[in-house]
């Protein structure tokens, strides 16, 4: 069986597109399986046509950055048309975004592939979480139609969430051809109750102080500016209250603006950007994290990746009751929901963990059960099997994967 995944990107650059990709590939050569990867020109200007990173090889397609959306579709589809001439793939598999699904699917119906499109998210969705596009506008419409084309077209389709399926259904695909694929943790990677490291206490002034923090990309929609607000209303009862965060993004300036205008300077620690190796050691060090997103479409639709890390590793969580949180989180067993978009909930909900550590170690064991047994990359890659096996199949290939 040989697959060609077509990805935004790929390493050496880490985000939670990046990590879901990487848990694929591993699960799926863990299967047997033969995969080959191309990048499309999001991965950056370049004229490399290859890559290694991390042990990963990775085909590129070159870019000098300046085409615009349908240059780097056309170049995709050139390169991809190429790759698929010389590797003779099975299974063509674009994921998000549609600018990656457009061109394999022109390549998929030239050489007679099946494709599977991937919608980790939608792409008027995640323009308009960006800041590129408006609700409503033509942009907006035009980016839904080009979605739902991608969607109508591909042999099968699959996606991350229920909230994605239910939002993929309403376009009126059938249900035969989606397929939910639930971003998972591979537990073995995450150490379960680790103490925090003295070293790293003291270096960043932390050591014997209540610490609640993040870790991730400083997006607009992850509501950090909520966190600050809690956290300083939670500062006369917690004179040891501190706040670290850990990542940085668009936000950023913001967020330290903010803390500049509420006298907090000493209380909330900006990491700035760790590597990814050292992530571990930073969440050792927070009594309590908070995922505050805000209640917009993509929230409300898509599930994250960092509730199940936390979950993994026994930390202590609060998060918003946005859809993308509760269909992960069992309040009160594996974390805490509150209230999205107030600062003043927030603060209750960490105030209220907080009163209960004496509960900490039965829901942090609740909630590590939960992903070994529910939320594995082996149990969630397994589902490609019958989508592969569909899509050859609507090919006249009769495979048993």
């Amino acid at each position: 069986m040989r697959i060609l995944h077509i990805l935004d990107h790929s390493l050496p650059l880490h985000s939670g597109y990046t990590f879901r990709t990487l848990s694929i590939l591993r699960e799926q050569r863990r299967l047997g399986w033969e995969t080959f990867h191309l990048t499309t020109p999001k991965q950056g200007a370049s004229d490399g046509l290859e890559e290694e990173a991390d042990g990963w090889h990775f085909y590129r397609t070159p870019s000098t950055g300046q085409e615009g959306l349908v240059g780097q579709m056309r170049l995709t589809a050139a390169r991809l048309d190429e790759l698929v001439t010389r590797l003779k793939p099975d299974v063509i598999h674009p994921h998000s975004p549609v600018l990656n699904a457009l061109p394999a699917l022109w390549v998929g119906r030239k050489h007679r592939i099946p494709v599977v499109y991937e919608m980790r998210a939608s792409w008027e969705d995640a323009a308009v979480d960006h800041g590129t596009t408006t609700e409503g506008s033509l942009r907006y419409k035009v980016s839904r139609a080009l979605e739902s084309f991608a969607l109508h077209r591909a042999d099968q389709v699959t996606t991350i969430c229920e909230g994605l399926r239910g939002d993929i259904r309403t376009r009126g695909v059938a249900d035969s051809k989606i397929t939910v694929i639930p971003n998972a943790v591979d537990v073995a990677t995450f150490q379960f109750g680790a103490e925090p490291d003295p070293a790293y206490q003291q270096r960043l002034g932390l050591a014997g102080k209540t610490v609640l923090g993040f870790a991730g990309s400083f997006y607009g929609y992850e509501g950090l500016d909520l966190l600050i607000d809690a956290a300083h209303a939670l500062v006369p009862k917690y004179p040891e209250l501190r706040v670290l965060l850990v990542g940085g993004g668009p936000q950023e300036a913001n967020l330290k603006a903010q803390v500049a205008r509420l006298g907090l300077q000493e209380r909330v620690i900006f990491t700035g950007r760790v590597p990814h190796a050292e992530v571990q050691r930073y969440y050792e060090l927070i009594d309590v994290l908070a995922y505050p997103r805000l209640p917009i479409r993509l929230t409300e639709l898509v599930t994250p990746l960092k509730p199940l890390e936390a979950m993994a590793q026994g930390r202590m969580f609060v998060a918003s009751d946005v859809g993308g949180h509760k269909e992960l989180i069992r309040h009160g067993e594996t974390g805490f929901l509150c209230k999205a978009g107030s600062a003043e909930a927030l603060a209750t909900a960490i105030d209220d963990v907080l009163q209960r550590r004496a509960e900490w170690p039965a829901i942090r064991a609740q909630a590590r059960r939960f992903v070994e047994v529910e939320r594995t990359w082996a149990t969630s890659i397994a589902r490609y099997r019958g989508v592969y096996e569909r899509a050859l199949a609507s090919h006249g290939r009769a495979v048993k994967l």
